[in-house]
């Protein structure tokens, strides 16, 4: 299995990086039992290193070249190193120092230490960063070779074709929140862009959409390709996009909201240019991996639309909120003990859903009001063989509320979504009010009854036993002497009294 080392990508690498072929060189183990092994490279057969007009401001880490030792008999590959040369992108990109720590080289030759590879395994190193330079035109390229040694391994040697990407195209800068979807209503979205550099996209462009949390994507556009899900798609235009234009799709997409357990949903769209390959002329999509249903409805198509608000130059989302709620309510009891006692009491709330909350920040809280003539003096809790005496803020001022947000860790021991969510507050009882009672009330922004989101929190308070002042622990060590000093007495005088009397 190979390793890899987690990096960020840009959507455009990223999604080129993926649909390109690995270029894969394998050389047989020796059969003289010398215990030699096969090494693999799995660097993609083509890149795309930025858009051209980013100019000498792009900058791009996400190459990196993957080496794995093919499972065999032998031992782990040892003290593997790969070469590689950029010398190939004079005038159409700068490679400067990159990797992991574990490259060397400024330029244009970098040496990455891979050390020794487990066999059957892999790492994977990024040997340089890429800059851009200014007065590329889209589909300029050029070629990085590399090649993967070890002592006890035959080198493999592979290449990579390197190319500039089309311009960058904007998208909105914040779409329009969409509430009150009813599962299963049809909800409709137009993708928009601009093109604002100057050049046109001469292979057309691409839209890719992604639905979660319970959308379904339902137009079938014949030009679009999707996951069996229908939560992903990618769609092509032969269309070019000339510079500083602003167009939309044709006829708008539409999705659905999901079942009865989705709150909420975010649809996601961006737009890219398609240079293609240049030394194939093929075009180069960069279409993700697993969409494999075709559209059977109108293709989409382009049309011209207003340059209002697109200026981000990654992707849109629309935030979806559907009508499903999750309905809380209280869990509460009695503060019950005699005047003087602090007692456990458990109180909380009950997800009644139906729809279920994920995020911490959204879980809601629940607020205490201690009835009169009562002090919560602790709301010890568990996190991780650890925790503390408060899991709720307390009032800043007397009679306020206590907060008990169950988003926090300090409440994951006693979270249950879908389920009761409660914790032992320690309350102490000062004195009996006839007819006290504290509240109890739960929030989260998707509950919509608010009918049984208050209940009330009695108090039972008996009067404290004679013998309770002296639970003071000084009060008990004077008590304890007076007793002392009782026995003693009592002691002389019944000796006192067995004694004979002598006569005068």
């Amino acid at each position: 299995m190979l390793r890899r080392i987690r990096i960020t990508r840009r959507p455009a690498a990223l999604a080129a990086s993926l649909a390109a072929v690995l270029a894969t060189a394998v050389v047989p183990a020796a059969a003289d039992g010398s215990r030699e092994v096969a090494l693999r490279l799995g660097a993609p057969g083509t890149f795309r290193m930025y858009n051209a007009d980013e100019g000498a401001g792009a900058a791009n880490s996400d190459f990196v070249v993957p080496v794995a030792v093919e499972r065999s008999d032998g031992d782990a590959a040892r003290n593997v190193k790969v070469v590689v040369d950029t010398s190939g992108l004079a005038g159409v990109a700068r490679a400067a120092k990159g990797g992991y720590g574990n490259c060397t080289g400024g330029g244009p030759v970098f040496t990455c230490e891979y050390g020794d590879v487990q066999n059957g395994d892999g790492e994977a190193n990024a040997p340089f960063t890429l800059h851009g330079v200014d007065g590329v035109e889209p589909g300029d390229s050029g070629t990085v070779t590399y090649t993967a040694t070890a002592d006890n391994a035959a080198p493999v040697a592979g290449t990579t074709r390197m190319t500039v990407g089309g311009p960058t195209l904007h998208t909105p800068k914040a779409e329009k929140a969409v509430k009150g979807v009813r599962p299963g209503k049809s909800v409709s979205l137009t993708p928009r862009f601009a093109n604002h550099s100057r050049f046109t996209t001469k292979r057309g462009v691409a839209l890719r959409i992604s639905a979660q949390g319970g959308l379904r994507l339902t137009s079938r556009p014949g030009n679009c390709s999707f996951n069996t899900t229908y939560t992903s798609a990618w769609c092509t235009f032969a269309a070019k996009a000339a510079p500083g234009r602003a167009y939309r799709t044709s006829s708008p997409v539409s999705y659905t909201a999901g079942g009865a357990g989705e709150l909420t949903g975010t649809v996601t769209y961006s737009w890219s240019s398609d240079t293609g390959t240049p030394d194939t002329g093929k075009p180069d999509t960069g279409k993700p991996d697993g969409l494999t249903v075709r559209g059977k409805g109108a293709p989409l198509t382009l049309t011209r639309t207003a340059d209002r608000g697109l200026t981000s130059d990654g992707s849109s989302s629309v935030r979806v909120e559907t009508t499903v709620q999750a309905d809380y309510e209280p869990v509460t009891a009695t503060v019950r003990g005699r005047v003087g006692d602090t007692v456990k009491v458990r109180l909380g709330l009950r997800d009644l859903g139906p729809g279920r909350l994920s995020d911490a920040e959204a879980l809601g809280r629940f607020e205490v009001v201690p009835p009169e003539g009562t002090t919560v003096t602790s709301i010890p809790f568990t996190f991780e063989d650890s925790g503390g005496s408060w899991a709720c803020k307390r009032p800043e001022k007397p009679g306020g509320a206590v907060v008990c947000d169950i988003g926090y860790d300090d409440f994951s021991e006693v979270r249950h979504e879908g389920g009761t969510t409660a914790i032992d507050f320690h309350i102490r009882i000062d004195r009996q009010v006839p007819g006290a009672r504290g509240t109890i009330r739960t929030y989260n922004p998707y509950d919509r009854t608010p009918g049984n989101d208050t209940a009330s929190i009695p108090l039972d308070a008996s009067p404290a036993p004679p013998y309770r002042p002296y639970r003071d622990p000084l009060a008990r060590a004077a008590v304890a002497g007076m007793v002392v000093v009782v026995v003693v007495l009592v002691a002389r005088y019944r000796r006192r009294r067995g004694r004979p009397h002598s006569r005068s």
